[in-house]
């Protein structure tokens, strides 16, 4: 049995950071009733066709659904939706525009009045309150606003994160939040709600910049791919054209670094490269005579000295490279879902289980279970067909 068997969580989501969240509580084999607009469906479908046909988003977080189409904004479907809330649903997941949950009788303090040990988690690009509270959220515009962009890219070319880490994280902590509010309440009885911000999600991962600035300190500068505090801490070329990522943490690894891999133990006793800040200070200097060192050598065999040496390094490999990681494979950490066009690869939720596996099922089509999810709730063939026809479902 898995962890969240017998829950039900019905989600009114789209995009990223509420599909994120409830996918994860799917994989542990929560029911998750996703409600999404006829005909339309959740915007994120329309982001690109990648997967066959399929947006590469929603392949990504949306297995393990059920697809309900409810234009909400229409009675009947308001009706449909107020009843199964109330008769299944043990948590409420939404991120529609700020207040529109509420207008619809969705809020925590309207739903709690009948059902009081519902969950209402409201995912927002600010939070219910303050300033910003309306302000339109996108992932760029979050991860500029919580300074990830002022510390991400070179001197010249601030950057943003490629994936959207401003919803996944919010997703993250969306998930985590309900998984304890479900906890509270099998040990009080009681619901509640959750109340997440994507501001407030990636701010608190920008903790180490945060601090390394604090009272006025100068911020770490955009160093590209290198650490801005740490050195050498980053990427070096070979002398056949390929590019190594290598980390030192310590001094012990400094002068494993300096004999074993640049063969320069002299290197190691330089006053301009005794300490970290030092090499920090110094790191022009000290990148042009690790690139000459390296200048000689292919990057095999710069990886094969930094392995002796115990040194930390890594490949930059491309998404071609990482489908095929050795590492991924011999941990058999790929399985397969199925779609409305064939079974794609998906990997493993992080984390394995020593009883039990996680719920990978099927990536749903648009409305393919309104049929059946009405039918269980008493429609007869005939009245779903004139629900269709109204455009309520």
């Amino acid at each position: 049995m898995r962890p969240l068997e017998g829950i039900t969580v019905v989600t009114l989501e789209h995009a990223i950071a509420a599909p994120f969240a409830t996918r994860q509580l799917a994989d542990l084999g929560a029911r998750v009733i996703k409600i999404e607009r006829p005909g339309v469906g959740d915007f994120a479908r329309g982001y690109d066709t990648r997967v066959r046909g399929i947006a590469s988003h929603f392949v990504w977080t949306n297995r393990s659904k059920e697809s309900l189409t409810l234009d909400v904004k229409h009675p009947e479907a308001q009706a449909i939706l107020k009843r199964i809330i109330e008769e299944d649903a043990d948590v409420v997941v939404q991120n529609l525009a700020p207040g529109a949950a509420a207008r619809l009788g969705l809020s925590y303090e309207a739903l709690s009045q009948v059902k009081p040990g519902i969950i209402v988690c409201d995912i927002s690009g600010y939070g219910d309150s303050g300033p910003y509270r309306d302000k339109k959220a996108y992932d760029l515009l979050i991860q500029s606003e919580a300074g990830f962009v002022s510390v991400t890219g070179t001197e010249d070319t601030p950057s943003k994160a490629g994936p959207s880490i401003a919803d996944i994280a919010a997703g993250m902590y969306a998930y985590t939040n309900i998984l304890a509010a479900l906890m509270h309440r099998q040990k009080t009885g009681e619901g509640q709600r959750i109340d997440v911000s994507m501001l407030e999600s990636l701010t608190e991962w920008m903790g180490y910049p945060l601090y390394y600035s604090f009272e006025g300190a100068a911020p770490p500068k955009r160093t590209g791919a290198s650490h801005a505090t740490i050195y050498p801490y980053g990427p070096f070329p070979a002398g056949d054209g390929k590019t190594v990522m290598l980390g030192l943490q310590n001094e012990r690894e400094w002068k494993a670094f300096c004999g074993q891999v640049l063969q320069q133990p002299a290197l190691a006793s330089e006053e301009r490269y005794a300490s970290n800040p030092k090499r920090v200070a110094n790191r022009a200097d000290l990148y042009e005579t690790i690139v000459q060192a390296f200048a000689t050598l292919t990057a095999d065999e710069v990886v094969q000295r930094l392995e002796a040496a115990q040194i930390a390094n890594a490949q930059v490999n491309t998404m071609a490279e990482v489908w095929a990681h050795p590492q991924l494979k011999a941990r058999e950490r790929w399985t397969e879902v199925a779609t409305s066009v064939g079974t794609v690869p998906a990997l493993l939720p992080p984390g394995s289980w020593s009883k039990g596996a996680p719920r990978m099922d099927a990536v749903p089509a648009l409305g393919q279970h309104t049929d059946a999810i009405l039918a269980g709730l008493g429609y007869s063939v005939e009245q779903i067909q004139g629900l269709r026809a109204e455009g309520a479902v």
